[in-house]
């Protein structure tokens, strides 16, 4: 795929967010160096691509949606900030570098992670060029899929399943909830942001559920079989902490199989939607068969 397109985002998320988050000298500057350090790591910045091709496919203007781009990647951020501290994961690696909370400790890092949570909804209202009503209905899906509904909720299961032979329905809440809820935040913000039909809402809402499955059994994979210095991060660290996978639940071949079936549902998704899909399409593609 054109990786000029993806690296072109990149930079626009990286410069919006030195516009949002300066290097400003302060009595907290610990909190938002810590902020920065974790959101500067790099990483893949599937979200907030997401969000932003799919305003660009409903017909939105530019980088109007940049604002709630960079408020979902904070999100997704301070999400990876505390799922690396040790009352949860307990990984001292992340994209290659040490955990946040191994630079800053502990309290820093829940800190960090909390003024990330809350910048990005300053950072979300602050798009001054979407409609208030439209910038008001996509506040609400980002704040329900991130909240006890969606992401906080699967994080909630992860540790509840722990050490447990959980059945195949509660690792897919588990999932669908972790992973698929900010994967589904950001195709349905960027369409509602755009204008889009209630119709096209719910297919990029679908196409973030079947994305986010394949996601995260891709995830699986990569703990049980992929490589540390690629990663970025320890691998077989869910066998570390007796998780509940969908290698663990299936294998590891059953699983290939699983995620093929499901990037074809997200694709069949992007093709039921008007516009330019090439690049999504692609990168859909991509991310069932990437090895980081």
């Amino acid at each position: 795929m054109d990786n000029s397109v993806i690296n072109n985002y990149i930079e626009l998320i990286d410069k919006g967010f030195e516009h949002f988050l300066p290097n400003n000298k302060t009595n907290y500057s610990s909190v938002t160096e810590s902020m920065r350090y974790s959101f500067l790591l790099g990483g893949k910045r599937i979200r907030p691509i997401i969000l932003m091709e799919f305003f660009r496919i409903c017909g939105g203007e530019g980088n109007k949606a940049l604002p709630f781009a960079l408020a979902l990647e904070m999100i997704h951020t301070y999400s990876l900030i505390h799922d690396d501290l040790p009352c949860m994961d307990d990984d001292i690696l992340r994209r290659g570098k040490p955990s946040n909370h191994v630079v800053y400790g502990e309290d820093i890092a829940l800190l960090a992670g909390d003024g990330l949570l809350t910048h990005a909804f300053y950072t979300a209202s602050s798009a001054r060029d979407i409609p208030p009503q439209l910038c008001l209905q996509a506040i609400n899906v980002l704040s329900d899929l991130a909240g006890y509904r969606g992401m906080i909720g699967g994080q909630v299961i992860d540790l509840q399943s722990e050490g447990e032979q959980v059945p195949i329905e509660v690792i897919d809440e588990l999932n669908l909830l972790k992973t698929g809820g900010l994967l589904r935040a950001a195709a349905k913000i960027g369409v509602i942001l755009a204008g889009g039909s209630p119709e096209k809402i719910k297919c990029a809402d679908n196409f973030g559920k079947y994305l986010g499955l394949a996601f995260q059994i891709t995830d699986d994979i990569l703990d049980t079989c992929g490589d540390t210095a690629l990663l970025g991060k320890p691998v077989k660290s869910d066998e570390k902490n007796d998780k509940s996978t969908y290698v663990a639940f299936y294998g590891v071949e059953k699983c290939k199989e699983i995620v093929v079936d499901l990037t074809n549902k997200a694709i069949d998704c992007l093709e039921k939607i008007d516009g330019d899909i090439s690049f999504l399409k692609e990168l859909t593609i991509e991310l069932s068969s990437r090895n980081h």
